[in-house]
Order: C-alpha cells, then sequence, then structure tokens
C-alpha cells in the first residue's frame, strides 16, 4: 500500500460512481416555455373565383397582344390582332428589334412578375414554372408589340390591312392572358374535384402562336368584387358559425383584407366563401390561393402537445393538513400502530400539486390506499382511497422529473395554450420534458439540446 496506489483507487471508485450515475441518469430534450399564441387549422387552399369573360378570336391566323396583363383597359381599347398571313407578325418583329428599348415602367412590370411567382413557389406545383416561363415570354413580347405598334399605326390604310383584324374590348375590366375552365363556375358549383389542380391546369395564352377562330383570345374580368371558396372541417364550421366577416391574410405577399364570410354546404362537403371587394387587381391572375384565416388570438404559455402528460393523483380534504399549503407542501398525520398494538401517530410531508377548493391533490406515492388520517387538534378521520387525474407536464428545473398540472385552452396539432392562475401551475420559462411519456416521475433528467423553447433542429 503507497500513496500511488491510494491516488489510482480514489480515480477508479470515482470513474465506477460517475458511470454508475450516468446509467441512472434520463438523458432527454427540454423546452423552455414561453408566451404565445395559436391560430387553430387556419390555413387553406382556396379557389378565387372572378365575373370572368373569355373573348374569342374573330379570325384565323397569327395573334399580336398589346394590351399588358393585369392592366384595366376601357371600352373598345385594343387588345389583340389576329394576322392571317403573317406579315404583321414579322413587321412587328423587325421593328421590335431595332425600335423597342423597354421603359422603367416594363421593366418594373416584368420584376414584380417574377417576385410574385418567387414568393409564391412550391416544390410540389413544379409545373408552374414551365406557366412562369410561357408568362414572362408574353409579356416581353407584349411590351415589344406596344412599341413597336406605335411606328405600325398605318397598317390598316396600306396593302395589309384587309389581312388584319383588330380586337378590341367589348366592355372594360382587366386583361388577363390564361384561361382554366373556371370561367362562369359559382361558389355553388364547386365540389371536392374543383380542388384537383392537376385536372384543371391555366392554359397561358401566347403572344405570335396560330389561332382559330372561336379559339380563347383572352379573358377579361369586369368588376372588383370576387371570392375564395375553400373546404372546412366540421370544428372550423362551429368555429366560424358566429362570424360575419373574417380577416384573411393571403400567404403570397402577406396582404391582409377583410372580407364577408359564408358556410355553404355542396353535396355533402362544407365549404367557407369569403366575398371580397377590393385586391382583385393582384390576384387576378391566380386561381388556386393560400389564405390564412386570422381569428381571435388566444394568448398563454405555448407548450409542445409531446409534453403533455395525466396522471392520478389521491385527493384529500385540506383540513386533515397540519401546515399551510401557501408554500406548495402539506403534512399530515396518518394513524399506525406499535409493535405492541398501540395506536399512534407519524408525520407525512408531501408535495401539493394542486388545490381546488378545499381539496388537495397529494402525488399517490406518498400513502396506500385504505390509509387513515387523523385531523389534527380536533377529532375526524378520513381514508385515503378517492383519485382524480391532473393533466400537466414533468418540469425539470430541479435536475428532476416534477409533475405541474396545467390547464389547456386552445390546441392545435402541435401544440397548446395553456393559461397559469395558481402557484401550483406551470410558469413562463420553466424547462419541461419534451417528450413526457419518455419519463417516470422523480427520475433525475439531464438535458440535451434546449434552444429557447425549441427543441434543437426543429
Amino acid at each position: 500500500m503507497n500513496i500511488g496506489t491510494l491516488v489510482f483507487g480514489a480515480i477508479l471508485v470515482y470513474l465506477i460512481l460517475i458511470i454508475y450515475s450516468g446509467m441512472h441518469v434520463t438523458q432527454l430534450s427540454g423546452y423552455e416555455v414561453t408566451e404565445g399564441s395559436l391560430a387553430v387549422d387556419s390555413t387553406y387552399r382556396g379557389i378565387a373565383l372572378r365575373n370572368e369573360q373569355v373573348v374569342s378570336a374573330n379570325n384565323n391566323g397569327y395573334i399580336n397582344y398589346y394590351a399588358t396583363e393585369k392592366s384595366h383597359i376601357k371600352k373598345g381599347g385594343l387588345v389583340y390582332s389576329v394576322d392571317e398571313s403573317g406579315v404583321l407578325s414579322e413587321m412587328i418583329k423587325d421593328s421590335a428589334a431595332i425600335n423597342t428599348v423597354l421603359s422603367n415602367e416594363d421593366l418594373n412590370e416584368l420584376r414584380s412578375e417574377l417576385i410574385d411567382f418567387s414568393m409564391s413557389y412550391d416544390d410540389k406545383a413544379f409545373l408552374e414554372v414551365y406557366s412562369m416561363e410561357d408568362s414572362v415570354e408574353s409579356t416581353i413580347r407584349k411590351l415589344a408589340n406596344q412599341s413597336a405598334l406605335r411606328s405600325l399605326r398605318s397598317i390598316s390604310s396600306n396593302s395589309y390591312g384587309n389581312l388584319v383584324d383588330m380586337g378590341y374590348a367589348p366592355n372594360s375590366g382587366i386583361v388577363v392572358y390564361s384561361y382554366d375552365g373556371f370561367e362562369g363556375v359559382t361558389a355553388s358549383s364547386i365540389n371536392e374535384d374543383s380542388f384537383n389542380e392537376t385536372a384543371h391546369p391555366k392554359i397561358q395564352l401566347i403572344d405570335g402562336e396560330l389561332v382559330s377562330s372561336g379559339d380563347p383570345a383572352y379573358k377579361m374580368v369586369t368588376t372588383e368584387n370576387w371570392q375564395v371558396v375553400f373546404p372546412i372541417d366540421e370544428a372550423t364550421k362551429e368555429a366560424l358559425s358566429e362570424n360575419a366577416t373574417v380577416k384573411v391574410r393571403f400567404l403570397k405577399n402577406d396582404y391582409e383584407s377583410k372580407g364577408r364570410l359564408e358556410i355553404i354546404n355542396n353535396k355533402e362537403n362544407d365549404y367557407g366563401v369569403v366575398y371580397f371587394t377590393d385586391s382583385m387587381l393582384t390576384f387576378s391572375t391566380d386561381r388556386y390561393i393560400d389564405i390564412e384565416l386570422i381569428l381571435d388570438e388566444i394568448r398563454g404559455l405555448k407548450v409542445p402537445n409531446s409534453a403533455i402528460v395525466d396522471r392520478e393523483f389521491y385527493v384529500i380534504p385540506a383540513e386533515y393538513s397540519t401546515d399551510s399549503t401557501s408554500t406548495g407542501d402539506a403534512g399530515f398525520l396518518r394513524k399506525v400502530y406499535t409493535d405492541k398494538g398501540t395506536e399512534t401517530t407519524e408525520y407525512i410531508d408531501a408535495d401539493v400539486y394542486n388545490r381546488v377548493d378545499d381539496l388537495l391533490y397529494i402525488d399517490t406515492s406518498v400513502f396506500d390506499s385504505g390509509d387513515v388520517l387523523v385531523k389534527p387538534d380536533a377529532s375526524g378521520e378520513y381514508t385515503v382511497k378517492r383519485k382524480e387525474t391532473l393533466t400537466g407536464v414533468y418540469n425539470m428545473n430541479k435536475g428532476y422529473a416534477d409533475f405541474t398540472k396545467i390547464s389547456i385552452i386552445n390546441s392545435n396539432k402541435e401544440y397548446s395554450i395553456v393559461e397559469s392562475e395558481s402557484m401550483y401551475d406551470l410558469q413562463v420559462y420553466d424547462y419541461i420534458v419534451l417528450d413526457g411519456d419518455g419519463v417516470n416521475d422523480s427520475d433525475f433528467v439531464t438535458d440535451t439540446d434546449f434552444k429557447n423553447g425549441r427543441k434543437a433542429g426543429s
């Protein structure tokens, strides 16, 4: 035996204790409770319906557009021309190549179109990229056509005039160069198949393409009034039933608008319909629109649903406690018998997990069913047996799992909003176990990834 052996032995014992304690510590992910709010399942993909009129071409030939898409044109304004021989298209092309210089206004139009597309892009709808490509190409050609047309005003009086058919707007409205078959559809005609976007593709009308008489030449939206129809479930129907109006956020650009709300039923399916009187121009080329209903937000403590568990507790009248429960602790006198059979009492210290009126909620590990409690300083006995369930989370502020009750006031699929009414409830900035089912009461815990109220990587 020497000093080296003693030091080595001490280190070995220390390592053994560390390994042993590590094997008995539950590694868990934690969550820092913060204040927040929820919007319950309020995001929907809806169908935009407008007063739309598809205008057909009056002749056969190559079509050239002059009105900018989403621009307002008056009745009788020039929208397009159809060139039977193709000579006009060549003249426009040659003139555009020489004279066309896009103005800042033209460039802003292209920039706005590209920004709108990038904000609403979805990988699941990649086919929209090709529609966007056609739309941009068509926009550039229309801008070039407008410039070229200024030098071709004499076309109707020259030798080619009888080969060109000019298309003028039958009414005033907004010009759109696409169609999809929903023109003329009303909210009462919408059904489950209407939301199958693959079955209802948008057909982009291309400048310079060959058209036949009667083919769609363009579409005109004739009023600012429009509506969005979206499917709802029973819970949403109930939540919206008392709302005459609703505030809507358009996810494409975060624009917010308020509209009149109506609930309809088509072929056993419920739909919400929001009627708008503004912002039609912004979304005039969109048929399927993602919206979020901005309902009354309920604020409180935000808790992941994965952390919530239910536990049973003994319910004991507060008059049997020997101490004040203002500190969250309570003491009880339990009737016991000595080896000689003499009746006496023993003091039991217990944590109080909740108090409702004069009833205390005590952990079931403290007593056994059938234990008899004696009222302090008075006559009276109470037999422990009644149980009730509390909903709560495991608080890990003290390094071990400690159940804390919660009162849920709102929830969605991922989170719940809880309120803090008393000292027994959850408090803001408490650290809780993210997976409540993965821990037992009083387990020693070590958190592996606190990230300010969020699990790492979420």
